[in-house]
């Protein structure tokens, strides 16, 4: 009776190779068609690999927790001469060693061989596929990390975006054992300094919150009535105060924009907590003020001024690091007009003031240009959970806020 191989498939258009983590056959055992022999694992899921037809399974080359190549043999295969032509093979095949080659199409990786394959030492190779790219090569950097690179990676603590800048020359872009080791040698030729505890705190957190659809809407708003009204009251309330308490009457009036999706639901705040960024050496802490909904500005200045200091020199109180609903952030006193902040993992949404300035705007009133005050709002936010046109109602509803400052 003929022998066919049983191959690693291709399981999916980036896929390399795979990894077999269970045998679920013994050899000799009668196979159904469509019966599952192995189980693989790729690095995006795990996956069966099964019968083309009945037959009997004579020899399993394939060794549990090893890597192969897509079209690498994983076992012997002994079918009937009838199953043989009904896949596709125009002669049947006598030998059960050696399979002869196709003269008809065979699109499955699960049963194509050719007289060269030999079961029970034949093994493909990766080899790159970069060829006729429509970009260089190393622009896209590593698009598949294998199971064996990856714990080469765990090995060392390092994960996928330490990894961006390498461009794979496996197949499909994947990123070699060589290639790793290529490149941590050439770091050894540049100058290092060791990433400070916040730094890499910072980096952690930007690298979990990146793994969400994120979008950045921007409006200007008009700044000269809270300037005219933070001039004339005492205690003097920052910029940013006024945008965390008009925040946090906005998303009061609206909670779900603010809540988290896990599963099929969404999860409301069960209370209006802002933080806000506080630039520190090498990062940015973050203090949260509690039910700022509840709290008139003016009773928040002391608390704000006071979360300032204390995050400045690193001894914030527990209360005030528990995470809050969202955050806000004034990068315009870094003479940035606009920017993408990105939302705290945690969080769901990001509020960002720009750097104000003179500009001209047409007045009804007096019929003419008046110079104004403005500054651009940025809302970076969970896509997942947000659009683009409910995030520029809830700008405009905090830009209509910040008109009358002394309701706030």
């Amino acid at each position: 009776m003929p022998t066919i191989p049983i191959l690693m498939p291709q399981l999916g258009e980036s896929i390399a190779e795979a990894t077999l983590v269970r045998i679920l056959v013994e050899p000799g055992a009668q196979i159904e068609a469509g019966a599952d022999l192995f189980e693989v694992e790729t690095n995006k899921a795990t996956m069966a690999v099964s019968s083309p037809c009945a037959g009997r399974l004579i020899q399993i080359v394939g060794k549990v927790q090893t890597s192969y190549a897509v079209g690498s043999n994983l076992a012997s295969f002994e079918i009937t001469d009838e199953d043989a032509l009904q896949l596709g093979f125009n002669e049947p095949l006598k030998t059960a060693h050696v399979a002869t080659e196709s003269k008809a199409s065979s699109d499955s990786l699960h049963f194509h061989f050719s007289e060269e394959d030999n079961i029970s030492s034949y093994q493909p190779k990766v080899e790159p596929v970069v060829g006729g790219l429509p970009v260089p090569a190393g622009a896209t950097g590593a698009s598949y990390i294998s199971p064996r690179m990856r714990a080469r990676m765990t090995e060392l603590g390092l994960n996928t975006s330490d990894l961006a800048g390498i461009a794979g020359t496996g197949a499909g872009g994947r990123v070699t054992v060589e290639d790793f080791e290529n490149f941590l040698r050439s770091l050894e030729q540049h100058r290092m300094t060791p990433a400070s505890p916040m730094r890499i705190a910072v980096a952690d957190s930007m690298r979990r919150s990146w793994s969400r659809p994120l979008a950045t809407v921007g409006s200007p708003v008009m700044l000269d009535a809270l300037l005219a009204h933070r001039r004339r009251t005492d205690p003097k309330a920052g910029p940013a105060l006024y945008i965390i308490r008009a925040l946090a009457l906005a998303l009061a009036e609206n909670t779900a924009v603010a809540g988290r999706l896990i599963g099929n639901r969404i999860v409301h705040p069960l209370a209006i907590d802002i933080g806000f960024a506080v630039e520190v050496d090498d990062g940015v802490i973050v203090p949260v003020l509690r039910e700022v909904d509840k709290t008139p500005l003016m009773k928040m200045v002391p608390i704000y001024n006071k979360l300032v200091e204390q995050a400045r020199s690193r001894r914030l109180p527990h209360d005030s690091k528990r995470p809050g609903i969202a955050t806000v952030t004034n990068f315009g006193t870094f003479g940035i007009v606009w920017a993408t902040p990105i939302p705290l993992p945690e969080q769901n949404l990001v509020l960002g003031l720009g750097a104000g300035s003179k500009v001209p705007h047409w007045s009804e009133e007096v019929n003419q240009f008046i110079p104004v005050t403005e500054a651009e709002l940025t809302l970076s936010f969970d896509h997942r959970i947000l659009d683009g046109g409910g995030a520029g109602r809830l700008l405009a509803r905090v830009a209509n806020l910040l008109q009358e400052p002394e309701k706030l």
